[in-house]
């Protein structure tokens, strides 16, 4: 079948063009997409290169991944389903992940529609859920990961280092859980948004920020979580760190990404290391996005017709515009 998506063809090349799909299997579905969420850093790697699939880092020598449809995470209604399918309906709103293509380099990806999704790739939203919300949850779920995982008791001192959508979405998660959370970045906007949501206290840094934050500290971090991909943060924060304490990694470090154990086993941390998903935490995130509990369309500062995802990149790429949440309208949307 049919589709249009948004196609990385080469290096800093985006498409919205025509692809195929392949047609529907038994334990398929096809979502006519009314919104997909871009993932900034894991998409704008992939645009530039940087990766080969996954969190594998592309290499000299190595294929150029091009061209594959970008992203992973959408909302739409569902049109079709397999003849196996019992979970899912047709006219039901419903969250996706990845879907299938013929004749590209990876024949999965996100930005696409009509979409065919197999079900374990699909999620029900929860009831009275704002789709626009909820059309990032993969991302939201991976910050929601990384701050639910480490082990933290009430006013225990957490450190989020960036304050990109996993850096707000992972802060505010440590904060449901009773932490005092300090987020540090490089950008006014965002540690606003973070600090006036009343989410926790906020940080502008330079460098790593472990001075700033030694100063405000007033003992040790228990949780430090790495959003931006920056080995040399947990020799920095070391010497801060409590004694058991729990660093959280959701960087990608690309071909950097050697860590030397013996330094921190005698401090005996705790290494989390939290980019997957899991079909139940993607279930737990949209419940907490419904419930309020994790803000979603705070973060939104763009919208852009699909057809204009080029345009969206520019904005994302040269950083002009603070672009944070940015995500593409699709014709389901308008209709």
């Amino acid at each position: 079948m049919k589709s249009h998506a948004v196609v990385f063809t080469a290096r800093n090349q985006v498409e919205y063009r025509e692809v195929d799909c392949p047609d529907p299997g038994a334990n398929d579905v096809v979502i006519d997409v009314e919104y997909s969420w871009i993932s900034n850093g894991t998409e704008g790697s992939f645009l530039r290169g940087e990766r080969e699939s996954g969190d594998t880092a592309w290499n000299e020598g190595d294929p150029l991944p091009f061209p594959i449809v970008a992203g992973y995470q959408k909302v739409g209604v569902i049109t079709h389903v397999g003849a196996d399918v019992t979970k899912f309906s047709v006219g039901e709103r419903v969250f996706a992940v990845m879907s299938q293509f013929e004749g590209l380099f990876c024949e999965y990806g996100g930005h696409v529609s009509p979409s065919v999704c197999a079900v374990d790739q699909v999620h029900k939203l929860p009831a009275g859920a704002d789709p626009v919300a909820c059309s990032g949850a993969v991302l939201t779920q991976v910050g929601y990961n990384c701050g639910t995982r480490p082990r933290i008791k009430p006013g225990q001192l957490a450190v989020v280092v960036g304050d990109g959508l996993v850096g707000q979405w992972t802060g505010q998660a440590l904060k449901q859980r009773g932490a005092r959370v300090v987020l540090t970045g490089r950008h006014d906007d965002r540690l606003d948004k973070f600090r006036n949501g009343g989410w926790g206290e906020t940080l502008k840094v330079k460098g790593s920020g472990v001075e700033e934050v030694k100063e405000i500290a007033g003992g040790p971090v228990e949780v430090l979580v790495d959003t931006i991909g920056k080995m040399s943060l947990y020799d920095d924060y070391l010497p801060i760190m409590a004694h058991g304490g729990t660093v959280v990694s959701a960087g990608f470090y690309g071909t950097a990404d050697r860590l030397p154990i013996q330094t921190y086993r005698f401090q005996e941390l705790a290494f989390d290391l939290c980019a997957g998903i899991t079909y139940e935490r993607v279930d737990e995130t949209l419940a907490w996005i419904a419930e309020g509990k994790m803000d979603t369309l705070g973060l939104i500062t763009h919208h852009f017709p699909v057809e204009q995802a080029a345009e969206a990149w520019k904005v994302i790429e040269n950083k002009t515009d603070n672009a944070l949440g940015v995500v593409l309208d699709w014709p389901a949307s308008r209709k």
